[in-house]
């Protein structure tokens, strides 16, 4: 072989030779499952300020139920991942994804009782949450696992370029959420009645059955427990071995970054339709022309472009709720570019200067929205999606490097970071509460200059030069 053919080859290519394309694109369709999962949750929260007349910091909620159960079962998926491989904890996380999203039928149930006055908006309220947290306990398992599992199938120099191609499918998933979510929490009848709560659940039962499908392709599919090198001996059992792994500062300082990392992109993807139909300025007539000119000529658009646009306080135009949702597909548009862009970045500079550049420039970006600056700061918000996009599996193949077997338990740790999605949206929707949505954007400015410190001091924490490990040898044990 080449050595040319060897080296591109190399990003799927196991360490005895063997091809692991398949079982990549395999364990990237789980990607894609938990961005259309995420997508939809991102589009909910208005609709429940709509339905039950919540406040902002009150619909968080629904992000709080969705990233408490990621904190509640890290620990314990990791636990089950090393007992289980790669294949049983992969097939067990998708039949818990779809118990949760089975659980939607009664929970719509339950919302129809509150027009009887027979339950609470609370109750409902609840029903839903439940579903969310069930279906967010069996993503847990997911991540836990393919995660670290996409950074292992293929040379290691390629290890964050592998999980950034395959989080591209995770911002896929995140443009087709809320799309789908503008379809069935926004949806109208004939009258302009608001019919949400009464489809919500369609889009779950078809995830369900979707991952049962997809569990029974896992149970008869090749996924290899694939072990990786042990760079810090964490396993030596010599006296002078460092054998926890938080002991080693790029991990712990991992778990730290990714913990406001997801802060802030749940507070951004949360607000985005709050913003979008509070913030922009007033809406040119022309748009709405233009559009519906464009949505009658193209008749397979005409659903998705109809509703874009209402008549808002003082008679000016604005964005409507569909229409913001369906916006929030542009933003994840701009995700996806740059989880490509940025996979292509990885190959070619260290994986911690690039996370640096990106977590900057979303300061400065976030600072501009924050600012109130017309036009300028609405295509922030856009510009704030591109620059997250390599920060999750980026922060993920750094805070895991060199770990050896204990990557899954690290992976378990990072993954309960994720718990800052519960928490700092919250504090978000409570400064839009106070102030104004564009205020709210300070919260994640700060949280994205955290993460930056991480990445323009990982060298130092992993004594290694980058995910190439050339100075891990010195004295790391």
């Amino acid at each position: 072989m080449s050595k040319r053919s060897a080296v591109s080859g190399g990003l799927f290519v196991g360490q005895d030779g063997s091809n692991l394309l398949v079982t990549f694109i395999l364990v990237s369709s789980l990607f894609l499952l938990w961005g259309v999962c995420n997508g939809m949750i991102d589009v909910m929260d208005k609709h429940f300020q709509d339905e039950l007349g919540l406040t902002k910091a009150q619909s968080a909620w629904v992000q709080f139920a969705h990233y408490l159960g990621y904190f509640l079962m890290a620990i314990p998926a990791g636990w089950l991942a090393v007992k289980l491989g790669y294949k049983g904890g992969i097939i067990m996380g998708l039949l818990i994804v779809a118990a949760g999203g089975f659980w939607f039928i009664p929970a719509t149930h339950i919302n129809s009782l509150v027009h009887e006055g027979r339950v609470s908006p609370a109750t409902a309220f609840a029903g839903y949450l439940v579903g969310v947290c069930v279906i967010a306990t069996g993503l847990t398992f997911l991540e836990t696992i393919a995660n670290p599992y996409a950074t292992v199938l293929g040379d290691k120099r390629y290890a964050a370029t592998r999980i950034n191609l395959a989080q591209s499918c995770n911002g896929v998933g995140w443009i087709f959420g809320p799309i789908i979510g503008s379809l069935f929490f926004y949806s109208k009848d004939a009258s302009g009645r608001s019919t949400g709560s009464e489809t919500l659940y369609i889009p779950y039962v078809a995830i369900a059955v979707v991952v049962i499908v997809l569990a029974a392709v896992f149970y008869f599919a090749r996924v290899p427990d694939i072990k990786t090198e042990d760079q810090y001996h964490l396993d030596d059992h010599s006296p002078g071995a460092s054998r926890s792994i938080w002991s080693h500062p790029h991990f712990t300082g991992a778990v730290a970054a990714q913990f406001f990392y997801v802060a802030a992109q749940a507070g951004i993807f949360s607000f985005f339709i709050n913003y979008m139909t509070a913030e922009p300025p007033a809406i040119p007539a022309s748009w709405s022309a233009g559009l519906d000119n464009i949505a009658a000529r193209a008749g397979f658009l005409r659903n998705w472009l109809s509703g874009w646009f209402e008549t808002g306080a003082g008679g000016a135009l604005a964005i409507s709720d569909k229409g913001a949702s369906n916006l929030a597909s542009v933003g994840f548009v701009c995700f996806l570019i740059g989880r490509f862009t940025g996979a292509g970045l990885l190959k070619k500079f260290a994986a911690h200067r690039v996370l640096a550049v990106y977590a900057i420039a979303n300061v400065a970006v976030t600072l501009l929205v924050a600012l109130k600056l017309g036009w300028l700061s609405v295509a922030c918000v856009f510009l704030s999606y591109f620059f997250m996009s390599i920060m999750f599996p980026t922060i993920f193949a750094l805070g895991i490097f060199g770990l050896g077997a204990r990557a899954k338990k690290a992976s378990a740790y990072i993954v309960m970071a994720i718990m800052g999605g519960a928490l700092l949206p919250k504090l978000m929707g409570y400064v839009a509460d106070k102030s104004d949505m564009s205020r709210g954007f300070l919260v994640p400015m700060f949280c994205f200059a955290l993460v930056a410190i991480y990445g323009l001091n990982w060298s130092r924490f992993s004594k290694a030069e980058s995910l190439n490990g050339a100075k891990a040898a010195a004295g790391v044990h």
